[in-house]
């Protein structure tokens, strides 16, 4: 098990969105978050208190977690000297990315020698099957984006925190390492071996009961081809019920491609769901969210009236205005 508090460490995230690693735990379990460390050079800030690992330490931080989601997931070498020092001082450290902390032999040395503990949540721990396709008892729900990190994880927690205020049967699935560090468990899906995807999704969303619903963590985009495997994985893997549209109006081109752009929510909604269709073709587009952070209240609401006017289905902003025309949509199925 990971230790917590955490100590949120943000190195030198470029922006914001590079951060949405410690953006998520402190969104969704603030009260493990007990600071940021960012580098000199660091453009994302969480709104905590910048710590030194000193201050952190003695603030009950047990954890110092790599909040950073970088292109590659890669471990940079400025980082390096931080971690060795945050081993030395009594800090266990935990990590998302795909350049594991295990294969870094400074660190591998630090935490034999101060008796620390290295976790790498992107590590499979189960051997996972060959998707078989065989329909499961309960209800999945699975958010698809028009782009990388425009808010599906969000909306799964979101909907999940929602249902269960409300007493029902629920429960959010991590697909990827923020989802993962916030509840303890989940599956790294974009380190599955390609041919054992969609069989790990369905290992992770099994047989329930009729009413119970599991909120699939969303992945990637099936318009961006850096990353569209894993979202055709959840699809198929997690043969939804529900389709929920994910969108983020502000972005000029899609998340690191910008030749290319995002496509119209009806593109997204057509292809989602005819693919959807194949693994369950009784699958419906239930409702859309839109991340409106970087809009202010009045433009927010406007955009949003917009897109349900257009689209005709409930469009909401789950983390800003919460998921409950989402979760009731859910309720008419």
């Amino acid at each position: 098990m990971i230790k917590t508090p955490y100590l949120l460490f943000l190195g030198d995230a470029p922006d914001a969105l590079a951060a949405k690693v410690a953006q998520g735990i402190k969104d969704w379990r603030p009260d493990n978050a007990v600071g940021q460390f960012r580098l000199e050079n660091c453009k994302a800030d969480l709104g905590l208190t910048d710590m030194s690992l000193e201050q952190a330490k003695a603030a009950g931080a047990k954890t110092l977690v790599i909040g950073v989601a970088n292109r590659g997931g890669v471990i940079s070498n400025a980082w390096l000297d931080v971690l060795e020092t945050a081993l030395a001082q009594g800090f266990d450290i935990a990590s998302g990315l795909h350049n594991l902390l295990r294969d870094e032999p400074r660190l591998v040395a630090a935490a034999e020698k101060h008796a620390r503990e290295l976790h790498d949540v992107r590590v499979p721990s189960v051997d996972y099957p060959i998707a078989n396709g065989i329909k499961r008892s309960g209800k999945r729900c699975l958010a698809v984006g028009t782009d990388c990190s425009v808010g599906k994880m969000y909306t799964g927690l979101a909907m999940d925190r929602e249902m269960q205020a409300r007493g029902l049967k629920s429960t959010f699935r991590p697909t990827g390492q923020t989802g993962i560090l916030i509840t303890g468990g989940g599956v790294p899906l974009d380190a599955v071996i390609a041919d054992f995807m969609a069989g790990s999704v369905e290992y992770l969303t099994p047989d329930n009961d009729a009413d119970h619903w599991d909120h699939i963590e969303g992945q990637g985009s099936l318009f961006h081809v850096s990353y569209s495997g894993v979202t055709m994985a959840l699809i198929h893997g997690g043969q939804p019920d529900a389709l929920i549209l994910s969108h983020e109006p502000t972005r000029e081109h899609m998340r690191g491609l910008p030749d290319y752009q995002q496509p119209s929510l009806e593109a997204l909604r057509d292809m989602a769901l005819a693919l959807a269709k194949v693994a369950n073709p009784n699958c419906v587009v239930a409702g859309i969210s839109v991340n409106t952070q970087h809009l202010d209240d009045a433009a927010s609401a406007k955009y949003l009236a917009e897109i349900e006017d257009r689209m005709g289905l409930p469009t909401v902003d789950p983390f800003r205005n919460g998921a409950g025309r989402l979760v009731d949509a859910l309720a008419e199925l």
